[in-house]
């Protein structure tokens, strides 16, 4: 590896180390690392806990455990100069004992790495959030033999790579990723490189295993939820066309847990949610800078005492500085799935979301012209 001198139009040498000689240690630093960064590894991964021993009958214990986008467990084992011989053997056993693992010992788990390593937060919410569900009895985690293996080394012996191939063949979720340390005068550098498969040949297995899962098998439970959800939004799609509300005329059902309509402002939608446990009317601010964002919420927020006393009940203002988006909201706890409730649940909505436009319409105009004569920081985020 090289680096760019784009003045002298020259390239210098980055030098290959090893990581013993550098004194990184695997525990220490690789784990470390990738616990603090697991999208290193080419995906958005949650760690739910380090050095996990929860093994029944067995003092032995696994790097990192992760969990991807689609609720599936991740296996990572680290080593750093050289895989040995017995790495595969140690992450197939962890595998088949992550496999027993049931929904609520998973949130225990995660909870558990939470309170230890990031003073503390809430095991489900963050769930939730990061596989973007509206409640975590609506997703189903750890499925099956979905469990999934990722090494990392900075060298694989052919024993660890052939055994690698041989169970990608047999529909086993094998990674192996080759991390190199290089140094250049006093900095550091990592390399991550996935090997195996590579990346041409992960797309088209990818490709493959989605094919044949959906010829084979569809989750009966998302099947379900999602007729569920297409029924609730019929007949409430028909109560807001017989009510004083139009946003919702030209909108069909879905099988998604909301229904959003334009409000007349670029990109700051009405919703409606439907949940398993509540239903919410909101407004949310969704455009692409973040920053537009916080300004429509923070004017609209100046004149939070006016448009409270419009609507009629306090709202819930959510800035949510940590994202783009903002949105102002009211819920209602509910049965959500109980078709007894659902008029109930229906008619507040249609309620309380004329009442919403109602009480937004004009303060929103207000803050978009505001908007529009605004000049931000081209750099500037919210």
């Amino acid at each position: 590896m090289f680096k760019i001198d784009k003045e002298s139009n020259r390239i210098s040498r980055i030098e290959t180390k090893r990581f013993s000689d550098l004194g990184f240690r695997e525990r220490d630093h690789l784990q470390e690392w990738l616990a603090n960064q697991p999208d290193a590894l080419g995906e958005e991964l949650l760690i739910i806990q380090k050095e996990f021993d929860g093994f029944d009958d067995t003092r032995e214990r696994l790097d990192l455990l992760a969990m991807d986008k689609d609720g599936n467990l991740v296996i990572i084992e680290n080593k750093l100069d050289d895989t040995g011989r017995d790495v595969m053997w140690q992450a197939l056993k962890y595998a088949s004992y992550c496999s027993n693992l049931t929904k609520s010992q998973i949130v225990e788990i995660f909870q558990s790495y939470l309170n230890r390593y990031c003073n503390g937060g809430d095991a489900k919410s963050l769930l939730c959030e990061f596989l973007d569900a509206p409640d975590l009895s609506e997703v189903v985690l750890n499925s099956g033999m979905n469990q999934r293996l990722m090494l990392v080394a900075a060298h694989f012996r052919k024993e660890v790579t052939s055994t690698a191939l041989w169970l990608l063949n047999h529909g086993i979720q094998v990674q192996c990723f080759k991390v190199t340390p290089y140094s250049m005068a006093e900095d550091l550098f990592l390399n991550v490189e996935q090997i195996i498969p590579t990346p041409e040949a992960k797309e088209l297995m990818i490709g493959m295993s989605a094919k044949e899962a959906e010829e084979k098998n569809t989750e009966a439970e998302l099947k379900n939820r999602h007729r569920i959800r297409m029924a609730f939004w019929e007949q409430a799609l028909e109560a807001m066309k017989s009510s004083q509300c139009d946003l919702f005329n030209n909108i069909n059902p879905s099988k998604d847990h909301w229904l959003s309509a334009g409000s007349g402002t670029r990109s700051c939608p009405f919703t409606l949610i439907f949940g398993v446990r509540e239903v919410r009317v909101q407004l949310e601010m969704t455009r692409a800078g973040g920053v537009e964002n916080k300004f429509l919420f923070d004017h609209l927020y100046g004149q939070r005492d006016d448009i409270e006393s419009s609507f009629g009940f306090p709202l819930e203002w959510l800035r949510l500085d940590d994202k783009k988006a903002s949105r102002i909201q009211l819920r209602k706890e509910c049965d959500g799935y109980n078709r007894e409730q659902w008029q109930e649940m229906i008619d507040w909505l249609v309620d309380h979301m004329i009442k919403l436009e109602k009480a937004f319409k004009s303060p929103l105009q207000v803050a978009n012209e505001k908007l529009k004569n605004t000049t931000f920081d081209s750099g500037a985020d919210a």
